[in-house]
């Protein structure tokens, strides 16, 4: 029997960043109704606390009886400086009472002392108790790991360890996101072989996926060869829409899965 891959569409919130690409809170609910349409199984709704127009659009897309998709709240980890409990990105996941959430988090040791200012423990610390305050509000808990590729390059152990908190922390499923669009499929193959020893080193039962970005014009190709590697969870926008070169295309990854690797 086949493999089921799950689709996980990002164009409501980064096909967004696209130049000129904006949308409607109406926009996105017509949007949200074709994608369940057709078959499409998590759609990531935006930010819920980060404008009026978010929270519209969270409240409208609750009224609505969607088939077969899961709507996705995003966001970030706690701030360094707050509770969880307190923490305001968190607390308007929670409010927007979607069935999925989705939370990025740093695996590149650069962005947590550089960027972050604070060490390296501090952010795997960061990473699990924002997974654990959230999987009690929530059915499906994802963790996109940010900048994921480079991350490993620079430093393996501590992107490994990144990983593995999160999993501790109640995710459900793992996302490796090549945030920069930077590696090619020959780095890609090399590191999914890595990360999966060390999943099953772990003993971890999680669901695998990816997250591409074009840059380097390999983001179907990467995404493709995710699943090949057996990667369950493909994340994607329509078309391609999305920041700088766009992302992965999920009108081109889709019939791919189906009709060449189905």
């Amino acid at each position: 029997m086949a493999r089921a891959i799950e689709i996980y569409d990002t164009t409501l919130r980064d096909g967004t960043q696209a130049e000129n690409f904006n949308l409607s809170v109406e926009d996105k609910v017509r949007i949200s109704v074709a994608l369940d349409e057709l078959g499409i199984d998590f759609i990531e709704g935006g930010w819920p606390g980060s404008n009026p127009m978010s929270v519209d659009y969270f409240e409208k897309i609750k009224k609505i009886s969607l088939a077969h998709a899961k709507i996705a709240a995003f966001g970030s980890t706690r701030h360094w400086g707050n509770n969880v409990e307190k923490d305001p990105n968190l607390l308007a996941m929670i409010k927007a009472e979607t069935p999925a959430i989705t939370i990025f988090g740093k695996s590149w040791d650069i962005h947590v002392t550089d960027a972050l200012k604070i060490d390296l423990d501090k952010n795997l610390e960061i990473i699990g108790d924002t997974l654990a305050f959230l999987k009690t509000y929530v059915d499906i808990l994802i963790y996109d790991a940010e900048h994921f590729f480079d991350g490993i390059k620079n430093n393996e152990e501590y992107a490994l360890a990144t990983l593995e908190r999160a999993i501790s922390g109640g995710a459900d499923t793992i996302v490796l996101c090549d945030t920069n669009g930077g590696t090619l499929p020959h780095e890609m193959g090399f590191i999914l072989a890595k990360v999966k020893e060390f999943i099953a080193t772990i003993g971890a039962q999680v669901t695998l996926g990816i997250h591409s970005h074009n840059d380097s014009e390999t983001a179907v190709a990467n995404a493709l060869l995710a699943v090949d590697y057996g990667l369950d969870h493909v994340q994607g926008t329509i078309n391609g829409y999305g920041e700088r070169c766009g992302n992965a295309n999920l009108t081109s990854i889709i019939p791919a899965l189906v009709f060449k690797m189905g």
